[in-house]
C-alpha cells in the first residue's frame, strides 16, 4: 500500500447539538458513545489503514486534541492549530505542504458516526488506490431515506455526474428513486501535489495565502494576520464540485454526520439504546439524571449543568437557530 496519512478535520462546533456541544469543547470531543468520544473513534477507525495521523484544527481545541492523541501511543500525531479557522480547503492545504506530493492524504471529519467496519475498509481502500492514479476521491454512502440535511452525489461506476445541495423532500425522494444518488459523507483521498495542483488551477488566491500563512507558522500553530488573508470555502466549493479529476467511491458502510439530536436517537435506535415503551422520547444528560416521560411521544429532552432544552425530535435542525441567536446576544451559555 502506498504512503496514507489520515487527516483529521476538527473545526466545527456542532451548532446543533447545543448546549451539549459548545465552544469550548464541541461534539467531536465529548465522550458520550459508550465512554468515547467521535474524535477517538476516527482514529480507531483508520488504525487499520495508517498509523500515521495529521489533525487540523481550532487552537483552542489544542489541549483536547492533544489528550485524545495520548490515548493511542502507538501512532504518529501531528496537530496544525489554526489560529482563525478558514474551512476545508485551505485546512488540507496545510499538511499538503509539508509532504512529499506522492504522498495520499485520507481525509476525514473527526465528528461522523460510521458503522460496519468492514465495509468501511473495503470502500477506503478502494479509494486509496484511486487517489494513487491521480484521482480526487470522495466517497458516497447509499441513502436509506430521503434526507434533507445532505449532500447529494449523482454518480455512474466511480464516474461522477453532479453533485446537488441540500435538497428539499421532493427533490430527496426523486433522488432515492432515481437510484444513481449517494449522500456526500465529506470523505476525501489524494495525493497532496494534485490537490495542491487543482486547488491552484480553480483557486489560486486560497492556495497562494494559504501558502504564506504556511510559512510563517510557528511549531505548527497558524498566525492569525496571515490567517485572515485567506478566502473561507469548502473543499467541495473549491475543487470537488470544479474538477475533472474526480471519482466517487459508493459505499455500503452506516453513516452519520451526527449533526442533529435526530441522528443521535437514528443512532442510538440502531444500538437498542432507545425506551421500547408505547411513546418513544430520547433523553440525553450531562448530570446522568434519570427522565421519565409520560403521555407525550417523539420529545427530545437535552440537559446539561446550566441548561435545558426540549423540541420536538422532527424540529432537531431548528436548534442551530436558538444558537445562532445565542451567539448574537453574546450568551455565556455557548462557551
Amino acid at each position: 500500500m502506498p504512503n496514507v496519512i489520515n487527516v483529521i478535520l476538527s473545526g466545527g462546533v456542532g451548532s446543533r447539538l447545543w448546549p451539549l456541544s459548545r465552544k469550548s469543547k464541541p461534539k467531536q470531543f465529548l465522550p458520550i458513545f459508550e465512554g468515547k468520544s467521535l474524535f477517538e473513534m476516527t482514529i480507531e477507525r483508520n488504525q487499520l489503514l495508517t498509523n500515521d495521523f495529521i489533525a487540523v484544527g481550532n487552537q483552542e481545541h489544542h489541549q483536547l486534541t492533544k489528550d485524545c492523541f495520548s490515548s493511542y501511543p502507538n501512532s504518529k500525531f501531528t496537530l496544525i492549530s489554526e489560529a482563525l479557522p478558514r474551512n476545508t480547503a485551505a485546512a488540507i492545504a496545510f499538511p499538503c505542504f509539508d509532504l512529499d506530493p506522492s504522498t495520499i492524504l485520507l481525509v476525514t471529519p473527526s465528528d461522523h458516526i460510521i458503522q460496519d467496519q468492514p465495509e468501511y475498509i473495503k470502500a477506503m481502500k478502494q479509494g486509496i488506490a484511486l487517489a494513487a492514479s491521480g484521482n480526487l476521491v470522495c466517497f458516497g454512502v447509499k441513502p436509506s431515506h430521503p434526507e434533507t440535511g445532505y449532500g447529494y452525489v449523482e454518480y455512474e461506476g466511480f464516474d461522477v455526474k453532479s453533485f446537488r445541495e441540500k435538497p428539499d423532500v421532493a427533490t430527496a425522494a426523486s433522488f432515492i428513486e432515481q437510484g444513481n444518488f449517494l449522500w456526500n459523507a465529506g470523505i476525501f483521498c489524494f495525493q497532496a501535489g494534485v490537490y495542491l495542483e487543482e486547488l491552484g488551477r480553480y483557486e489560486p488566491e486560497i492556495l497562494d495565502r494559504a501558502k504564506e500563512a504556511w510559512a510563517k507558522q510557528k511549531d505548527y500553530v497558524l498566525p492569525i494576520d496571515e490567517s485572515l488573508s485567506i478566502p473561507s470555502k469548502s473543499i467541495d466549493y473549491a475543487v470537488m464540485e470544479k474538477s475533472d479529476k474526480i471519482k466517487v467511491v459508493p459505499a455500503d458502510f452506516a453513516w452519520s454526520d451526527l449533526g442533529s439530536f435526530d441522528a443521535i436517537w437514528d443512532f442510538q435506535e440502531s444500538q437498542e439504546s432507545v425506551s421500547k415503551a408505547p411513546y418513544k422520547n430520547l433523553a440525553l444528560s450531562t448530570n446522568n439524571k434519570h427522565v421519565e416521560f409520560l403521555g407525550v411521544k417523539d420529545l427530545i429532552v437535552v440537559e446539561t449543568d446550566d441548561a435545558i432544552l426540549i423540541l420536538p425530535r422532527h424540529q432537531s435542525q431548528q436548534v442551530k437557530q436558538v444558537y445562532e441567536r445565542l451567539e448574537k446576544e453574546n450568551s455565556i451559555l455557548l462557551q
